[in-house]
């Protein structure tokens, strides 16, 4: 299938201010990209393209005072197929993990491990296997949380959305990588493209959706505590150890959110083809 993606970011700045993006599809997803139209910034001196410590496509801006505007589209082409479910994915000893893994076994910004070990152990300790285990911490914070664009908060930590019970996709990920972690498995903080395919159409504005990564039976699996079954066409944009390493916009400076529109839904191949002639 072929999925339509793209945004359309405007931000109001008072003074130079440099503004640093994590919104360009994965370089693992590149080869699937049919076509993308360029990245577009106004009221900008530069734009600067490099790849993080987490090796996410990353932008740094010079904003010039006044209306910044940001925006790219494309096109890619997906499988098709809904996240895999490998029941038998066994959890490694942390003896045996590959050492690459283990920078996500640790508290972070948004994760307070040290904070929730005890009550996931409680919870989750008698629960054998690792895809097993994965999946009750999902069920967990699915069903701990309340959904609420409303409420939505840029500082709540995985703690405070476990108290709180409510939140976004981000706070469900937060909750359920800081769970896993605590229970020895790696677990990655993942942002994306994720339109409503396959499922009933959303009626909220199109937006960015947070996932996350667990590292059981030797590989990255794909885990959605807040939708909580597979879905298709995820597009993934960034990882990193939580939110703080991949925010879409980080501006050194003072801004005002002017406009945020994010597009992500499947077009038909034939409709694709008439246009180009």
């Amino acid at each position: 299938m072929l999925i339509r993606y793209g945004f359309n970011i405007e931000i109001d700045v008072w003074q130079e201010t440099t503004i640093l993006t994590a919104l360009d599809i994965a370089a693992e997803r590149c080869a699937d990209i049919v076509e993308e139209g360029p990245f577009k910034a106004t009221s900008v001196a530069s734009v600067q393209k490099y790849t993080d410590g987490f090796g996410n496509t990353c932008r740094r801006i010079d904003g010039l005072p006044g209306t910044i505007s940001m925006s790219l589209e494309g096109l890619v082409r997906d499988n098709g197929v809904a996240d895999p479910i490998v029941v038998d994915a066994e959890q490694m000893p942390v003896s045996l993990l590959p050492v690459d893994t283990l920078p996500f076994l640790l508290a972070s910004r948004y994760c307070e491990t040290e904070l929730l070990t005890s009550m996931a152990w409680s919870n989750f300790g008698g629960i054998q296997g690792g895809w097993a285990r994965v999946q009750a911490i999902c069920d967990f914070v699915h069903d701990r949380l309340t959904f609420s664009y409303s409420n939505a908060r840029s500082t709540r930590t995985a703690l405070e959305a476990l108290n709180e019970r409510i939140g976004v996709c981000r706070d469900f990920t937060h909750l359920a990588v800081a769970l896993c972690r605590c229970m020895n498995i790696p677990a990655r903080y993942c942002n994306g493209y994720l339109g409503d395919i396959g499922v009933p159409s959303d009626p909220s504005p199109m937006d960015f959706n947070a996932w996350f990564e667990a590292y059981v039976g030797g590989r990255w699996y794909t885990f959605d505590a807040r939708h909580n079954v597979p879905r298709i066409g995820r597009i993934l944009v960034a990882r990193g150890r939580d939110a703080m390493d991949v925010p879409m916009l980080h501006t050194f400076g003072p801004h005002s959110l002017r406009t945020f529109k994010v597009i992500t839904e499947e077009v038909q191949e034939s409709v694709c083809d008439l246009a180009a002639e």
